[in-house]
């Protein structure tokens, strides 16, 4: 049998290589950055994920299932579907309406709801506490009438709790459909009690701490969920916003996959038809492999950012 010979790569090829792998590095660490920006604004991380956890590790800790599952690019999604399923309650779409900016600064508002979820779930305890009181201060200012005549205020233990269960509903089932790896039933029902803390902190009514108590939940408060058109308009300008160019591509698969998990009659009421077997055969796939790249941008922006701050920590005498 004849030896093995090494095989000799041109150095043209090899140049031409290290060029394409410099400029996918170059890619991937500027889409990172951007992602970053467009969801987080331009407030650091509140703790690098990729770092051994030392110190105070917040309310739920590395090893919490909500750790899993709020650093999974499928909360894209998951935050879509939930502002989309608040808006069918009257008396929460009024408050958005009346007091939000979201139509003149969307990025905004999505960056201030970035880091109260990231502040509540991967910082210290002092931290989570503090997200938690501005909150409830800003919580004080929101009240109104809402169209129907109703008065609402944002400190309703039972409107909080409806944006506590819309929210842990649409986070679990996105990451469910679109997450790393599905979870357990066990571990989905770890998921919805680890969250209980956040209603119970701002002050809601009991949340719920099984799945099975989420969607009972859900078919309890059935009956006080209608839209009006509040609602529809959002819905509409929800679905199309006035983003940033680069990230209307992204955008653009995201949204329909949050429309595809919601029920049937909210899709319905709120005017939001899915074309048949275009959910299943391409918005799934597409929000599949979208989901798993922005995850390696954002993975490769945190190492490159490392690989920086030990080559100056090194350099530092």
């Amino acid at each position: 049998m004849s030896e093995p010979r090494d095989v000799l790569i041109p150095p043209a090829v090899m140049a031409a290589a290290e060029s394409i792998g410099s400029l996918v590095g170059r890619f991937r660490i500027e889409l990172g950055r951007n992602l970053r920006g467009f969801i987080a604004g331009d407030q650091p991380p509140v703790r690098d994920l990729g770092l051994p956890v030392e110190g105070d590790p917040g309310l739920f800790g590395p090893d919490s299932v909500t750790w899993r599952i709020h650093s999974d690019g499928s909360m894209l999604i998951g935050g879509i579907r939930a502002l989309l399923l608040q808006m069918m309650h009257p008396l929460a779409m009024a408050g958005v309406a009346d007091h939000s900016d979201y139509r003149h600064n969307p990025d905004k508002r999505l960056a201030r709801t970035s880091q109260f979820v990231a502040a509540t779930t991967f910082g210290t305890t002092e931290q989570a506490e503090a997200a938690f009181a501005l909150v409830k201060r800003v919580h004080t200012r929101v009240v109104g009438t809402a169209p129907d005549g109703r008065p609402y205020s944002a400190s309703d233990p039972h409107l909080i709790s409806w944006v506590h269960h819309s929210e842990v509903d649409s986070f679990l089932r996105a990451y469910q459909r679109f997450g790393a790896t599905p979870l357990s039933d066990a571990d989905a029902n770890t998921y919805v009690d680890e969250m209980a803390v956040v209603c119970e902190k701002l002050d809601g009514e009991p949340p719920a701490r099984s799945v099975a108590e989420l969607a009972e939940y859900m078919r309890k408060i059935r009956p006080e969920l209608r839209v009006g058109k509040q609602g529809r308009d959002a819905a509409r300008w929800l679905m199309v916003p006035p983003i940033p160019v680069p990230a209307r591509p992204a955008y653009a698969v995201l949204a329909p996959a949050a429309v595809g998990l919601l029920p049937s009659w909210v899709r319905r009421e709120l005017r939001l038809p899915l074309v048949p077997g275009a959910d299943s055969l391409v918005v799934q796939p597409a929000a599949r492999t979208l989901v798993r790249t922005l995850a390696w941008a954002i993975t490769g922006l945190a190492e490159a950012e490392a690989a920086e701050a030990a080559a100056a920590a090194v350099q530092t005498p």
